[in-house]
Order: C-alpha cells, then sequence, then structure tokens
C-alpha cells in the first residue's frame, strides 16, 4: 500500500540546488518554518507534517489493536512522525538527527492516543558502507 501523505518534502524550485545556492540564511529560515521562505511549488515544514499526521492516521485506522504496520519513508516523513511522538515542535524537527537507512519504533495507544517512542535512528550493523555524505 502506497500511500501520497508519506512522500517526501517537496522543495519545488530547490530541487537539485545545494544549500550554498539556496543561501544558508533562508534554509535557516525554511528550518525554523518562515513560510514566506516556503520555495516556489514545494511545501513547507508545517505542511508537510499535517500531511503526514493524516496519512499516519489513516495507517493507524486500518490496523488492528495488538497489531503492527510499518512505514516506509524519507528523512523529513520520519523526523514528522518523531517529533510528533516526543514533543518536539514543528519549527524544531528539522534539528532532529536520522542516520540514513534507519529505523525507527513508535507505538500508539489507540485508546489513550499516547505515543511511545521504543527506538530512534537505530543503524543495525549489518555490513553497510558509511554513507559518502555522513548522514550516517
Amino acid at each position: 500500500l502506497v500511500l501520497d501523505g508519506f512522500k517526501e518534502l517537496d522543495r519545488g524550485s530547490w530541487c537539485g540546488k545545494t544549500k550554498a545556492e539556496i543561501s544558508a540564511e533562508l534554509m535557516e529560515r525554511f528550518d525554523a518554518c518562515d513560510e514566506s521562505v516556503t520555495p516556489e511549488g514545494g511545501e513547507s515544514y508545517p505542511y508537510l507534517k499535517q500531511r503526514v499526521l493524516d496519512a499516519r492516521d489513516k495507517v493507524l485506522e486500518a490496523t488492528d489493536a495488538g497489531r503492527a504496520s510499518a512505514v516506509v519513508s524519507h528523512l523529513q516523513v520520519t523526523r514528522s512522525m518523531l517529533s510528533e511522538a516526543l514533543g518536539i515542535p514543528t519549527n524544531e524537527m528539522a534539528g532532529l538527527g536520522i542516520a540514513t537507512a534507519s529505523v525507527t519504533c513508535i507505538d500508539y495507544d489507540g485508546v489513550s492516543g499516547q505515543q511511545t517512542v521504543h527506538f530512534q535512528s537505530f543503524k543495525p550493523d549489518v555490513g553497510l558502507e558509511k554513507a559518502k555524505d555522513g548522514a550516517n
């Protein structure tokens, strides 16, 4: 099952550009959720987070009590769900470190609404090479 709500952040006109080409100041403002610097054709972190949480809720509604579901996603989608579970404001979620090809486990209690993070950014030692971009 593929849900569009779990697509990675759409960076619009910034796609394919380096941070230097965008500018450190714009990136800092974007990460702080200044929606006035959202790239043309792209989306802001608040928009992304709401989209991701709506998709998460659909998955939770379709998951029977006591059962598990898995979401395979990219960085910003993981940050959106993890920041919500940890109570981290959207304007601080860009600072959450998530390793490339890692696993994060969040348990949702359908009765109480409690969200429990069992582990985040867990990277099993399976012989993968270190990322060239230093993300892990």
